[in-house]
């Protein structure tokens, strides 16, 4: 019997072929210096990133992030199983895989056999939807709803005929066969006397695969009155419905790189979807979305989208999405909300509006953070002191299983700012389960434990301070003071620090003030002026910011999350943390503020002020560059220039 494929011969493979061969077999490459360069098969790009190194037999995509070898490129590019991807690698070197003979243990013989088996019960299937005598019910079913023949193949859709024993006839031939088929749930076995018969009759079949393309199990929809209207296949040895997800692995198939996945509620809906080229639709499999689904569509994609009703039905199960969403929302992940008008489903919908428009949908669904933030204030006046304390108690045990990240700290600073309770105060409240949060809080924020000097890496005159608030916490800072009555003191014996965040302003250079405004409020991106100092800029902070509004300009409808998202796609996980650490910094700030604070004047004022300042610094260099010649030399419009610049200069004073 076939075994694994001993690891010697790997590495042997590994060693014979050359990377640079393999990539550009399916990559055209061009060389650039001592490696190879093309564009990213992984991700869409227009500017090269993706790099083979022949030296090191490896390949590494700045983009992306996607590395490997030669056996990862093919794992990853031709979408194959371990085995199939050495066995291509060995047809390229001329060698023949060797197995090592191992005996499976009875339990692993079973799943093999039953694997072995679900698969001719999936072929009997698909040759009843073509040869059955009672087959045009099924075809002028699927006819009815707009599938293709090409759609029916790649979803592997079938027919299960009227009758009792159609598949127990053809593919029960022995008593082990019989014992298998039940196995796998597509026999039931009448406990009265023992008799066996076929759970699906008279049913349009989907074959529901694992992510490795082997069928573990068949959901069935009923084509006359019988009921329940879909059927799925049992809990089984290979099939457990709580961890799978039908359409993943055709989804797979379809993308080189997930962009999404989009959970919906039936069979009909994913391939429904499919048929307009919308094929990242998958479903559950008559449960509700679990952490386990969770965890395996989040190793194939970083955006998860829930469509749902927009019932009051459709809003609750999108509530209990949501909680079983917030285990799963690590940085970098999205997880997005769907709602369809009253009566329709994604098969009805996509036909009447068409792909674009539906695709579009799905792009503006409501993000987590909105959906939660607007499901715990429902009921709520969120204007009275009273109204903010019930939501501060809502929602911060929600926030609270949420994973330790970015993310998590962002979510806390939104629920500060809508509750104007400091972040301490809201973490208590979760840090401490067993204690009841008074409803609300009867003493000043400035009270509440002392506070943390904010020490800025730089000169203090070269930052900028946000909107101070009305009252301050002490600042127990390393320099020397000074009396009222001006006699200088030494400082005095720093205290220690309790176990509180800083809940003062915030100081910031401005060039990253810039950041931290637009990456929380995107709609000032509208009301920015001509800046053709600031875009020129070689400063790293005001580049970002370049880059950052290019990038908002085109995209107007992104918040936070999706821009991080993209970010660390694009840029990686570094360059997304320092994005979200400028925009908590800014949010923490805003939420802190007890003064009414306006993020448009501050942004306005914050461009005014680098714009002037990099002009002046230009003609200021202009200048000195004219000085450097000599006076007699200098053209009269150069002449000019001098004597207006030092006009304008303010006089010294002595």
């Amino acid at each position: 019997m076939a075994g694994l494929i001993p690891q010697t011969f790997i590495d042997d493979l590994l060693d014979r072929i050359d990377i640079v061969d393999v990539v550009d077999a399916r990559v055209k490459l061009k060389k650039t210096g001592k490696n190879y360069s093309a564009c990213c098969p992984f991700h869409e790009e227009k500017t090269p990133s993706f790099t083979v190194s022949p030296d090191k037999q490896f390949y590494y995509c700045f983009g992306c992030g996607a590395s490997g070898t030669a056996l990862g490129f093919v794992l990853e590019h031709d979408r194959l199983n371990f085995p199939d991807a050495v066995e291509e690698l060995a047809k390229m070197a001329g060698l023949e895989v060797p197995r090592e003979a191992r005996n499976d243990s009875p339990r692993q013989q079973e799943r093999k056999n039953l694997y072995q088996l679900l698969e001719k019960t999936d072929q009997f299937f698909r040759q009843q939807l073509r040869h059955s005598p009672a087959r045009q019910h099924a075809v002028n079913y699927l006819q009815q709803r707009g599938l293709s023949g090409e759609i029916a193949r790649d979803f592997g859709i079938g027919y299960a005929p009227p009758g009792w024993d159609n598949l127990l006839k053809a593919i029960g031939l022995t008593e082990e066969d019989k014992h298998l088929l039940a196995e796998g749930g597509m026999l039931i076995e009448r406990p009265e006397d023992g008799r066996r018969y076929d759970r699906f009759r008279n049913r349009i079949m989907f074959p529901i695969r694992d992510t490795r393309g082997r069928v573990i199990g068949f959901g069935g929809r009923v084509l006359g009155d019988d009921k329940p209207k879909y059927l799925n296949s049992p809990e089984t040895p290979v099939f457990h419905k709580g961890r799978e997800l039908y359409g993943l692995y055709e989804a797979r198939q379809a993308y080189r790189q997930l962009p999404r996945l989009l959970v919906v509620e039936g069979y009909m809906d994913v391939v429904a979807l499919a048929q307009f080229d919308i094929r990242y639709g998958v479903a559950t499999l008559g449960t509700a979305c679990g952490e386990d689904h969770l965890t395996l569509a989040f190793k194939y994609t970083q955006e998860v989208v829930f469509c749902f009703d927009g019932d009051e039905a459709g809003r609750n199960a999108a509530k209990r999405a949501l909680e079983n969403s917030l285990g799963a929302m690590q940085d970098g992940r999205q997880v997005k909300f769907l709602f369809l008008p009253d009566g329709e489903d994604p098969d009805t919908l996509v036909r009447q509006v068409g792909a674009d428009k539906f695709s579009n949908m799905v792009e503006l669904a409501v993000p987590l953070e909105d959906f939660l933030f607007d499901s715990v204030a429902d009921g709520i006046d969120i204007q009275s002191m009273e109204g903010r304390a019930r939501l501060s108690k809502r929602a911060a045990p929600l926030l609270h299983k949420l994973p330790a990240g970015v993310f998590r700290e962002l979510m806390f600073a939104n629920l500060a700012q809508r509750t104007g309770l400091p972040m301490d105060t809201l973490m208590e409240l979760v840090d401490t389960p067993e204690e009841k949060a008074p409803a609300t809080n009867t003493q000043p924020a400035s009270h509440q434990g002392s506070s943390q000097t904010f020490q800025p890496e730089a000169p203090a005159e070269h930052y900028h301070r946000l909107p101070p608030a009305q009252e301050q916490p002490p600042s127990y800072g390393d320099h020397a003071d000074t009396s009222s009555n001006g006699v200088r003191r030494e400082p005095a014996a720093r205290p220690r620090a309790p176990q509180s965040s800083y809940r003062g302003p915030i100081k910031l250079p401005p060039s990253k003030l810039l950041c931290a405004i637009v990456l929380q409020h995107p709609e000032l991106i509208p009301l920015t002026p001509e800046i053709p100092n600031i875009q020129n800029s070689q400063d790293p902070d005001l580049t970002l910011y370049v880059e950052l509004l290019t990038f908002l300009k085109q995209r107007p409808n992104y918040s936070l999350p999706r821009i991080l998202g993209h970010w660390r796609g694009s840029k990686g996980a570094a360059a997304s943390d320092e994005l979200a650490k400028l925009a908590t910094v800014e949010l923490l700030s805003d939420a802190r503020q007890r003064a009414p604070y306006n993020a448009q004047q501050e942004y306005l004022d914050c461009l005014g002020r680098i714009e002037n300042h990099l002009g002046k610094q230009k003609q200021r260099l202009e200048m000195e560059k004219l000085s450097s010649k000599n006076f007699n030399e200098l053209s009269e419009s150069e002449k000019q220039q001098i004597r207006q610049f030092y006009a304008n200069q303010p006089p010294n004073r002595t």
